[in-house]
């Protein structure tokens, strides 16, 4: 019989490497070769490590050493200002671990390759071993590690609700159907049923996970499946706490970004956006300001299209100097039957968008808590309330006062990291015709 005990190797991060936290020490690395150049009698070799890319140098043939052999490294780690990070390894013995059955069809040593979106798509499974595409998806991971460290703090449990349902939270036709068991059931556009169904529990909940949308949309800022990271809290005075909770967790994630992943944002030219002041105006508002500004005639009274969104962002950053803008009110004609009608002119809602650079990466607002208010609601919009007798049951036996929003996970990376194109931020995208890889 054998015992498994918990081990776990030590692992230096760059930073602590950086810092010659191990200078002038032996140490031995494990990675993927990134790139190698046989200099005639001196070997330089680019490691591809969990922590980052490392720099080795040893005084020998490279003994058939090629680009993504697994290789085991160990050496003398020295300050190195020229060395890629700041310091190399000179190695004095090098283990291969495997070899690669084939050459990689690009190469990844290069910087930016400047494949067609779609060729690099295809290949995605080795496109996203580069440098560069790995420094997005670390930002991706900081922006949702701030989101769960930040909701945690501030009392939020995590949910993990079901991604089958019965019926769309949406609406609209803009949802994929399934067999289910021969039953009709539908894939979650989102967690909303359940969320505000979990507030009457926890109170203050979050979710991290995946929805879908049957959009036959072939834009740079739509997915078919995209991860969102929704909250949802009770006992609220006003939606404004609702957007002042998400300024909290951008100025949380800023911080995180700024600090640990300064290096993702280096990488990537990737600039933070200012976050300490985040400017919010009505939705009428925002509209009139752009176009008189920009000189365009305004076409939807009730929603904002793509070029608008861009302007009122172009005009928040002009007057304000703010990456980030609250666009509140938005008409109740375009906004779900849960949300919460504007006392004042029941034509408006108490909901928001946020504008990130331009582009719209968060949706949310107070929600109807009332039964027999969500009851009419749902009546004067020919919906049949008896189909929701699940989501009907919390609000026929008391709800407090709550609102939420879910955040784009994907768009807000795009933005964040200078993306011309949402499949871009998203490891393996799913859109109108790509199922694979």
């Amino acid at each position: 019989m054998e015992l498994i005990r918990a081990a776990e190797r030590q692992t230096l991060t760059m930073a602590e490497l950086r810092e010659g936290a191990r200078n002038n020490q032996a140490v031995t690395l494990r990675g993927m070769v990134h790139a190698v150049r046989d200099m005639g009698g001196v070997t330089f070799l680019t490691l591809r490590t969990r922590a980052g890319v490392v720099q080795c140098v040893w005084e020998t043939e490279e003994d058939g050493i090629t680009g993504e052999c697994a290789l085991e490294v160990s050496g003398i780690l020295r300050l190195e200002g020229r060395a890629p990070g700041g310091f190399e390894l000179a190695v004095d013995r090098a283990a291969v671990l495997s070899r690669p059955a084939a050459p990689l069809p690009v190469p990844l040593s290069k910087g930016r390759r400047h494949l067609n979106l779609d060729t690099e798509l295809g290949l995605r499974p080795v496109v996203l071993r580069a440098p560069e595409e790995q420094a997005v998806f670390r930002l991706q991971a900081g922006i949702a590690r701030a989101f769960r460290e930040y909701l945690q703090d501030r009392g939020f449990t995590e949910i993990h609700t079901p991604k089958i349902v019965h019926a769309g939270a949406e609406g609209g036709s803009n949802i994929f159907r399934l067999d289910y068991f021969g039953r009709k059931a539908f894939l979650a556009q989102s967690p909303q049923f359940y969320k505000q169904t979990m507030v009457g529990a926890f109170e203050r909940v979050f979710e991290v996970a995946p929805v879908f949308r049957a959009e036959k949309h072939a834009t740079p800022r739509h997915l078919n499946e995209y991860t969102s990271m929704d909250f949802e809290m009770g006992f609220i005075d006003s939606f404004y706490d609702v957007m002042e909770m998400e300024a909290g967790f951008l100025r949380a994630m800023t911080e995180l970004l700024g600090g640990e992943y300064a290096g993702e944002l280096e990488l990537l030219g990737a600039e933070l956006p200012p976050v300490e002041e985040i400017p919010a105006v009505r939705f009428d508002e925002a509209k009139r300001l752009a176009a008189e500004k920009y000189g365009y005639r305004i076409r939807d009274p009730y929603d904002l299209e793509p070029e608008e969104e861009q302007a009122i962002g172009r005009y928040a950053k002009e007057e304000w100097g703010a990456d980030f803008v609250f666009v509140t009110h938005y008409p109740s004609k375009k906004r779900p039957f849960y949300a919460m009608d504007d006392p004042a002119d029941p034509r408006y809602t108490l909901s928001f968008d946020l504008l990130f650079r331009g582009m719209e990466v968060t949706t949310g607002g107070q929600r109807v808590h009332d039964y027999a208010a969500q009851v009419e609601k749902m009546e004067k919009r020919g919906m049949h309330p008896e189909e929701f007798t699940h989501y009907l049951m919390i609000f026929k036996h008391g709800m407090p006062p709550h609102g939420g929003l879910g955040i784009g996970l994907e768009r807000l990376t795009m933005k964040l990291c200078g993306l011309d194109n949402v499949r871009r931020a998203c490891l393996f995208p799913r859109d109108l015709t790509r199922l694979e890889p």
